[in-house]
């Protein structure tokens, strides 16, 4: 492409696992993304069929890239990296795969008599609009692609050069039915950029959702993940809806963090390093699972409902109750938290921690959570399409 006086030599090109026999053609670095190599390949397939079983709201996947530069530590696709023999910690974010045929391949795929012309949902694994995509260009092609093969679309990214597609996406919603979605759910930048530190500012992604609302789209957001402790005191939820509003969202749901996999030591060990006082609470209130007990998915559900109603934000028509995050049969943890008065002044070393107490993202003075980390029954939680689009897609045929 445009990087080859970058490439790498076919030694040390046939370091990453399983590329040899995936299409790998070749390995790039750039002084563009110090300390990133981009490990260029040709796809079979650019359609991915999501698992009849799976409760997502789509089937139809595709994914131009795999790994993702904005290196946030809560990542649910950290996993996925796995699959290719390499770590879901540095790796993810240094190793990334390009399918640099996808368009062609899609294109061919969409013309198939078989094509049935179903919804295509777009970064359901790692996001297409990270930075590379500025080098790249994919996703003007694979827009294009289904738009003029009658396919319709969603979209959802946290990547501000969405902006330069807005046309793009605007022509196609006049052909097939286009959904755009902005993932922010830290109005915090400090903190912002310390758990997501590739992430577009939160300000950027608020001008990202007024540019799709004055393009004539709608915009959903999703503040997903809610950590807790750290972005669901009310001062927080408040700011962050409040400009949501302003921005012109069209809809907003919350999902709160859960920790699947590799994903829980990377977390409580940026834990360990950020907020030492809080990874006690975090491992009494996941126990050994990898979801939030049904009791604190109520209890934001609470939390949030007075801010839909000040702000106006309701959520999707397919909307999981608010707060849901496990699937469908599945345990939210071997404890849990309960419901409980803490104290205004809770510090770390009590049961519990208020979520305004030395939290640099919630904001002084603002109303404690109601949170006593204690041991609780195994209780599954309902689980609800979008919901399930986050916490079922680390699977193989989403790729």
């Amino acid at each position: 492409m445009r990087w080859d006086g970058q490439k790498i030599g076919a030694e040390a090109a046939q370091a990453l696992p399983g590329l040899a026999l995936a299409g790998h053609q070749r390995s790039v670095r750039t002084p563009e993304f110090a300390g990133v190599t981009f490990h260029e390949v040709h796809a079979k397939s650019a359609l991915n069929k999501v698992p009849e079983a799976s409760a997502m709201p789509f089937r139809w996947t595709v994914n131009p890239m795999r790994g993702c530069l904005h290196a946030c530590t809560y990542c649910f696709a950290r996993p996925t990296h796995e699959y290719l023999g390499l770590g879901p910690d540095e790796d993810f974010q240094t190793q990334i795969v390009v399918k640099t045929n996808v368009v062609d391949v899609l294109t061919a795929e969409l013309r198939r008599p078989s094509w049935r012309h179903e919804h295509v949902a777009l970064g359901t694994n790692t996001d297409p609009y990270q930075r590379a995509e500025g080098r790249y260009a994919l996703m003007p092609g694979i827009i294009g692609a289904l738009a003029h093969s009658g396919t319709p679309m969603s979209l959802l990214t946290k990547g501000t050069l969405l902006r330069r597609d807005i046309p793009l996406l605007t022509e196609a919603a006049g052909e097939v039915g286009v959904s755009v979605a902005v993932s922010l759910a830290i109005g915090d930048e400090a903190l912002q950029q310390a758990i997501e530190p590739g992430t577009p500012t939160p300000r950027a992604r608020l001008g990202l959702i007024r540019a799709v609302r004055e393009a004539g789209l709608e915009c959903g957001v999703l503040v997903a993940p809610v950590m807790p402790w750290l972005t669901d005191s009310t001062a927080h939820l408040d700011g962050l809806f409040r400009d949501l509003a302003e921005a012109g969202a069209s809809w907003v749901t919350t999902i709160p963090l859960h920790l699947r996999g590799p994903v829980r030591p990377l977390m409580l060990s940026w834990l360990a390093e950020h907020r030492p006082e809080l990874v006690r609470n975090y491992r009494r209130l996941y126990g050994n699972g990898a979801y939030v007990p049904e009791e604190y998915r109520r209890w934001l559900s609470e939390r949030v409902r007075p801010l839909r109603r000040r702000y106006g934000l309701h959520g999707p028509s397919a909307a999981p109750l608010e707060g849901a995050g496990s699937p469908a049969g599945g345990r939210a943890g071997t404890s849990g938290a309960g419901p409980g008065a803490v104290p205004s002044g809770a510090g770390p070393s009590g049961a519990g921690l208020d979520a305004g107490s030395g939290a640099r993202s919630s904001g002084a003075g603002s109303s404690p959570s109601p949170w006593r980390v204690r041991p609780a029954a195994v209780l599954a939680t309902p689980e609800g399409a979008l919901a399930g689009a986050l916490a079922g897609a680390v699977q193989p045929a989403l790729f």
